[in-house]
């Protein structure tokens, strides 16, 4: 149900199609020092999957990567855990008027989280804005849509996808993400953010988990943006 990645680290894989091309989706769980769970990109909480967190923790916070990526199900969350929090990326607040948000999220992590997270709101795209975590004790990065990486591990259609938009066995964002950037050296300051941290591991929004190498993936993946 849940697979540890690292120290205080799980993650859950479900399937997401797009346009009939599978893509896969990616919720990440982290054990914070307070002992409750910080749950990422919230998969749909099935009886199974409530068991298996009950099994781990308290849900405390249930959070988003954006406005798109990783809000779907936090409704199954505030109803299963009243004492959560949900947590908002720019913009969904008004994407999501049926939610209520408890906390606004940017670049500073709130005191409650940030011993173990660390997180920087990726700017300058025309519009939207991306929150990239970083989990301290397992060195782990998580991205939403700046970073896919779709492997050959993948169904042949979302490969050939995936070379036509140029994330093939690469992390980061779509062919069509990178040509609507608005301001390239926000963007580029934001990244540069991300490669400071200490990260090891890589967590995709979409695709394969990189288990080691992670740094050195990104950059690569990045040539474009650091030409």
């Amino acid at each position: 149900m849940l697979t540890q990645r690292g120290d205080r680290f799980w993650t859950y894989e479900e399937s997401l199609r797009f346009f009939g091309v599978e893509l896969g989706r990616i919720m990440s769980v982290m054990k914070l020092s307070s002992g409750g769970l910080f749950v990422q990109s919230p998969a749909e909480l099935t009886p199974e999957l409530k068991a298996t967190l009950d099994d781990l923790g308290e849900v405390r916070f249930v959070a988003p990567a954006s406005k798109l990526h990783g809000h779907l199900y936090m409704e199954q969350y505030r109803a299963a855990y009243p004492n959560a929090e949900l947590l908002a990326a720019p913009g969904l607040p008004a994407r999501r008027s049926d939610l209520r948000f408890d906390h606004l999220l940017g670049d500073t992590p709130d005191p409650r989280w940030g011993t173990d997270i660390d997180q920087v709101a990726v700017v300058g795209h025309r519009w939207l804005t991306e929150i990239a975590y970083f989990h301290r004790p397992s060195r782990t990065l998580i991205l939403g849509d700046v970073g896919f990486h779709i492997g050959e591990r993948s169904p042949l259609k979302t490969r050939l996808v995936a070379r036509a938009l140029r994330i093939y066995q690469r992390i980061g964002p779509p062919i069509e993400f990178r040509l609507t950037i608005e301001n390239e050296d926000s963007f580029r300051r934001s990244i540069r953010d991300v490669l400071a941290w200490d990260f090891d591991r890589v967590v995709p929004g979409h695709g394969e988990i990189l288990e080691t190498g992670g740094k050195r993936a990104v950059l690569e993946g990045y040539d474009w943006l650091f030409e």
